[in-house]
């Protein structure tokens, strides 16, 4: 082993490290890795930067942006509503929104389809009277099995186009993984539909109109007079029994008590942290005359406002005329995003926080939620993790459920704007029908041009980008929001590290390594062993950064052997799509940690037996359509 072998082994070795500690985000550490490369000297510095413009990462971006028109324009809502059954059983239900599910992924990016279903999914689980994960669940690896069954389903089927593009001349059609990923995908949907489901641990939790949302943690202020006022910490709790709340800390005169004496007694103007299941919140608020804080605040904030406004008015000397003038205003043209009146309707709505959201790392002070978007945040769930920070002190994350409140029309730009999906009930509608059918002739169209060969699929879905931009399915200015940066950025940032591999021979020594020490120089036990693998790395980091790593290791190992690469590379791709054992494995999981009310526990369950199916049918069948 000569010293670049060493070197860029330490950094992959790092690279996995901090993929797997997940305190930095998938592109940093990455681009971390990159960087590490150049200033080795592994990577030239001219050579650096060329995986922005290799053809998977073109494509991923490419598809990313026709995925968004096709949820801005209700395409989605279009199938949803011919395909899904009114009433059927669970078992009916689940097929029917799974196959969906996978129907879509292996067209658009997995995290927009599930997106789009997952409202659909909680109405589902209202209406069999199942608690929401039992449905998420199934949802979520649903999308993921369908991701496998195309070039564009999932980057990681690109990343090994890519792979053996460079190494053959010739990288894998548009349907090429369809055999082996239709095979998979259709035994992993109807063992959940059939058994799986049942698997999924049930979170008996109140919430809003039914819904499963956990326990928030909110703050209530003590109003002068009110009944909590003068009670000792113990009462309040004894009192607020019966809502299933408990007092996690006070506030009093900035200052944070954490965890409160049971006999401190409160007085007016003393902040309360709470934590309650939302349903539940009303009644603890309501029994002791409690009132939100953010709902307070906002309350104050606008008589401040307008208490400036007088004082200004008055000191020009014309006051009443302005009065007058800024009334005739108001009405001709509306009103701020912070100020409301008695008219508007005033709706509570949960949002999840996407993994991909803007949000993520800021508080609510940070982002200026009320100055900005015009909505309060009233609490927020961290399904199985407790904070005793300030509510606008919190910085979210992924799968974070928020309670707002606002106008509907405020709190869904802000969900738009942000990157967070609506949990609350909606009607399925169709914003635009002729651009729902637009959008998806476009992509149809799209699909087919690279399916047949026309073009490459870097071009054709580029292509596909400027149709959908001249015909305004998606606005140009949208077009560039789109784009899921970091993964693009991640895809990038590997690739070069990824040659690397082969270029110092460090795959070719991996890939010895696995075949004399555990595979005996058996080329059926090499392939088991590098799609287990693959599997086992899926669950801990991301899918295209694993991809990006075994895809060296799995043509060293088909070259030591003297065999076809194809079914290495095709268990690289299987395998980097099974992420089925934690939540942080792919972004899916994350998305439904919150919403379903899971532990990280909780996804071995029906991941486990749904990977060893995978196993058993994608072997076989690899070698059946891709020969050794």
């Amino acid at each position: 082993m000569d010293q670049s072998q060493i070197t860029i082994l330490s950094i992959l070795a790092a690279t996995v490290v901090l993929f797997m500690w997940g305190r930095w985000r998938h592109d940093m550490v990455a681009s971390a890795a990159l960087l590490a490369c150049i200033f080795t000297g592994l990577v030239s510095a001219d050579a650096a930067f060329d995986g922005l413009g290799h053809p998977a990462v073109i494509t991923v971006a490419c598809v990313l942006v026709l995925s968004k028109g096709l949820q801005s324009s209700g395409a989605v809502d279009v199938l949803a509503r011919t395909f899904l059954p009114a009433q059927s059983g669970p078992v009916v239900s689940i097929v029917a929104l799974t196959g969906l599910g996978a129907v879509l992924s292996a067209f658009m990016n997995n995290v927009g389809a599930l997106a789009l279903l997952m409202p659909i999914a909680l109405q589902m689980a209202r209406r069999q009277q199942l608690p929401p994960g039992k449905i998420l669940m199934p949802l979520a690896f649903g999308t993921i099995l369908g991701g496998m069954t195309t070039l564009i389903g999932t980057p990681p089927n690109l990343i090994v186009s890519g792979f053996r593009q460079a190494s053959s001349g010739d990288g894998f059609s548009m349907f090429d993984y369809t055999p082996v990923g239709l095979a998979v995908a259709l035994a992993g949907i109807v063992f959940i539909a059939l058994i799986g489901w049942r698997l999924v641990p049930g979170r008996k939790q109140a919430g809003m109109e039914g819904f499963e949302s956990g326990a928030y943690i909110t703050e209530a202020r003590v109003p002068e007079g009110s009944k909590a006022e003068g009670l000792t910490l113990r009462e309040l709790e004894t009192a607020l029994t019966d809502a299933d709340a408990q007092i996690l800390g006070l506030v009093r005169n900035s200052v944070r008590v954490m965890p409160p004496s049971p006999r401190r007694r409160t007085r007016a103007g003393d902040i309360l942290m709470l934590e309650a299941e939302a349903e539940a919140l009303s009644q603890a608020l309501s029994s002791l005359g409690l009132k939100l804080e953010e709902d307070l605040a906002t309350k104050e904030a606008d008589k401040e406002k307008e208490s400036k406004k007088e004082k200004s008015q008055e000191d020009n000397g014309t006051r009443e005329a302005v009065i007058g003038a800024d009334s005739k205003k108001e009405k001709k043209d509306g009103k701020d995003k912070g100020e409301s009146d008695s008219s508007d309707e005033i709706v509570l709505m949960e949002l999840v926080i996407l993994p991909s959201s803007e949000l993520l790392g800021r508080t609510a002070r940070g982002i200026q939620l009320r100055t900005r978007f015009g909505v309060n945040l009233l609490a927020v769930s961290r399904q199985g993790q407790r904070s005793f920070k300030r509510l606008r002190a919190l910085a979210f994350r992924a799968g974070d459920l928020l309670l707002m409140q606002g106008s509907p029309e405020l709190i869904a730009e802000f969900a738009s704007s942000t990157g967070c999906v609506p949990l609350a009930e909606r009607e399925l509608r169709i914003p635009d029908k002729k651009k729902a059918l637009v959008a998806g002739g476009i992509m149809a169209a799209s699909v087919m041009v690279a399916a047949l060969g026309w073009l490459p699929a870097a071009v054709a879905f580029a292509s596909g980008v400027l149709a959908s931009m001249v015909l305004r399915t998606v606005p140009p200015r949208s077009v560039y929001n789109a784009v899921d940066w970091p993964v693009v950025v991640l895809l990038a940032a590997l690739i070069p590290v990824a040659d690397v591999m082969e270029t110092t021979g460090t795959a070719s020594l991996v890939a010895a390594w696995l075949l004399d020490g555990v595979a005996q120089g058996s080329a059926l036990v090499a392939l088991a062993l590098i799609l287990v693998v693959t599997m086992t790395l899926s669950d801990v980091m991301n899918n295209a950064a694993t991809a990006a790593v075994m895809c060296p290791i799995a043509l060293g190992a088909a070259s030591q052997l003297g065999v076809n690469a194809d079914p290495f590379l095709m268990a690289v791709a299987i395998g980097g799509s099974c992420a089925f054992l934690t939540p942080i494995g792919h972004q899916n999981n994350t998305l439904i940690l919150g919403p379903g009310g899971f532990r990280f526990g909780d996804y071995w369950r029906m991941g486990l037996p749904l990977e060893l199916l995978v196993v058993a049918i994608s072997l076989p069948m690899l070698l059946w359509v891709w020969p050794l």
